[in-house]
């Protein structure tokens, strides 16, 4: 019985020694992600999804497997469906995590049950349905559930200033994406919707059309005082 046990020494569970790392490597673990993008997509033996919440939660499975065995990384854990750290009602579709170190990034401690990084995934084009809007990667008009609109909001992501969409493309080309939401933007802008603007608008930082992949930035204004978000999208063609 561990009664018995005359080591009173032994400790489960133990963290190793605090992390510290400069907010720049949030950049390199969104890099980390985009590369990981099309081995995850053309990866033998991963089933063909359409569904939103298959594709993440192969992406997760992936990400933690290479992470487990990749130097550097093998300090992270990737996780679905993660309560927001501030509004803990709302779901956020995949965190990076510590696994079992105390990471501190600008001053700011973050252990396991902490996101590093929050992660929105969402599908080019949206899928059909009666309370479905074909802008939902943007905002949803009457909703909250639009990809960008619930970082700007302040819904997903309020104590972090960086985070990650993710975009799933499985109809037409990222070149194509990337024209008709910046239009739709611009017609925000235009129409003046409370809290869009051109600053909005995203840019286009590197595509591959080889690998079928994209990396676009774009920084944004937020409600409730809080200071801007930073977004990367990371988009793959599947």
């Amino acid at each position: 019985m561990l009664a018995d046990d005359n080591n009173p020494h032994i400790q489960s569970g133990a963290f190793s020694s605090d992390l510290h790392r400069p907010k720049a490597w949030l950049d390199k673990l969104t890099g980390f992600i985009g590369e990981q993008l099309p081995h995850w997509r053309d990866r033998f033996g991963r089933l063909q999804a359409e569904a939103e919440t298959v594709l993440s939660s192969q992406l997760c499975a992936h990400l933690n497997s290479v992470a487990r065995k990749t130097p550097g990384w093998d300090i992270l854990q990737f996780r679905i469906e993660e309560p927001d750290d501030v509004r803990q009602a709302r779901r956020i579709d995949l965190i990076a995590a510590p696994a079992g170190e105390v990471i501190w990034i600008e001053g700011r401690r973050y252990e396991d049950f902490d996101p590093l990084l929050p992660i929105e995934c969402k599908r080019l084009p949206t899928p059909e349905g009666r309370t479905r809007d074909k802008r939902e990667y943007l905002r949803v008009a009457g909703g909250s559930t639009g990809g960008v609109q619930r970082f700007k909001a302040g819904l997903h992501g309020a104590s972090h200033e960086q985070a990650v969409m993710i975009g799933y493309v499985q109809k037409q080309s990222i070149r194509a994406w990337v024209g008709r939401l910046d239009w739709w933007i611009k017609v925000f802008a235009r129409a003046r919707i409370l809290g869009w603007s051109n600053g909005d608008r995203m840019s286009l930082v590197h595509h591959d059309v080889v690998s079928r992949v994209a990396i676009l930035r774009s920084e944004h204004q937020r409600d409730l005082g809080l200071r801007n978000i930073r977004l990367q999208h990371l988009w793959i063609e599947v």
